[in-house]
């Protein structure tokens, strides 16, 4: 596969209207020059911040997405209700998305690939018209569940809820630093996966993609910059493939098993480690299948 730039269709444009919004939020911060800041404000950021990305890689991604692990009904639901707190809409539509994006990752399908764009990939086709609902149909394991379905039609009760109460509890400045101001970089760290995690990086397995790993990703987003080991193995519940490569949100899932919440943490295969290696390549011969080991398949 080459890396030459593919056409978004006519559908795939920018519904500036309806973006508002979300470019509005980006300049809500700036408010607090009225309100004044306290220390307790940017504290209180930067733990919103660290726990939602944690929701955000260890629910939507690696357990709704990719089914890396197990929970019970309780505390599914609590994980997709701290990932939604995120205003990074449902459960459905990102876990769904995200599946469809691996099905076809960097393909014309793909819908958020940097071949179409980096502006894209980053955040363009969120704000797209036809990306706009949620597809069950790519989630099914997880739409017949009534509260999930719930909670995907009710995307900002979640954030409505934790703004709600940081404000009345700490007053505007909490609220414009540890709730807007958090929420906003939240949606940029998360967004460098889609489009930085494919741009920068060191490549170690041959896939089928443009995927890369990066440590300063990694550590923006407690694990997730791991991102061309994700692509070669996609069923694993570590995403630092070695003790040196840091994968926070693997930490806490291994805490989370030791206290019952957390079940059947999938490990990495000893196999998927050496298979595909690039480097290793040309005089390694336990390399015999070295693209894509265990994708993951289209009824998950």
């Amino acid at each position: 596969m080459t890396e030459s730039s593919l056409s978004r269709l006519p559908e795939e444009r920018v519904h500036w209207l309806r973006s508002v919004p979300f470019f509005a939020l980006h300049l809500v911060p700036l408010a607090a020059i009225f309100t004044g800041v306290a220390l307790g404000d940017w504290i209180l950021a930067l733990v919103l911040f660290w726990v939602r990305m944690f929701f955000i890689t260890a629910g939507y991604h690696r357990y709704f997405a990719h089914r890396t692990f197990k929970l019970n009904r309780f505390w599914q639901f609590a994980f997709a209700f701290g990932a939604q707190s995120s205003a990074q809409k449902g459960v459905l539509w990102w876990s769904g998305f995200h599946r469809h994006h691996h099905r076809y990752s960097d393909m014309a399908e793909d819908v958020h690939s940097p071949r179409k764009g980096f502006w894209w990939s980053h955040v363009g086709w969120i704000l797209c018209r036809k990306y706009h609902a949620s597809r069950h149909e790519l989630i099914p394991d997880f739409a017949k569940f009534p509260e999930l379905r719930w909670l995907d039609r009710n995307p900002l009760l979640p954030p409505a809820m934790l703004a709600i109460a940081i404000l009345l509890i700490g007053g505007w400045s909490a609220f414009l630093i540890g709730f807007v101001l958090s929420t906003v970089v939240l949606w940029h760290a998360t967004f460098t996966i889609n489009s930085l995690a494919h741009v920068f990086g060191r490549v170690r397995y041959r896939t089928t993609d443009t995927s890369r790993n990066s440590l300063i990703l990694a550590l923006l987003t407690l694990g997730e910059g791991w991102h061309n080991n994700h692509h070669h193995f996609q069923a694993a519940a570590r995403q630092g493939f070695y003790w040196w490569e840091i994968d926070v949100t693997f930490y806490v899932l291994k805490f989370l098993d030791l206290i019952g919440i957390v079940k059947d943490l999938k490990p990495v295969p000893p196999r998927a480690r050496i298979t595909g290696r690039i480097k290793d390549e040309a005089n390694n011969p336990a390399i015999t299948d070295p693209v894509h080991v265990g994708p993951l398949p289209d009824s998950v």
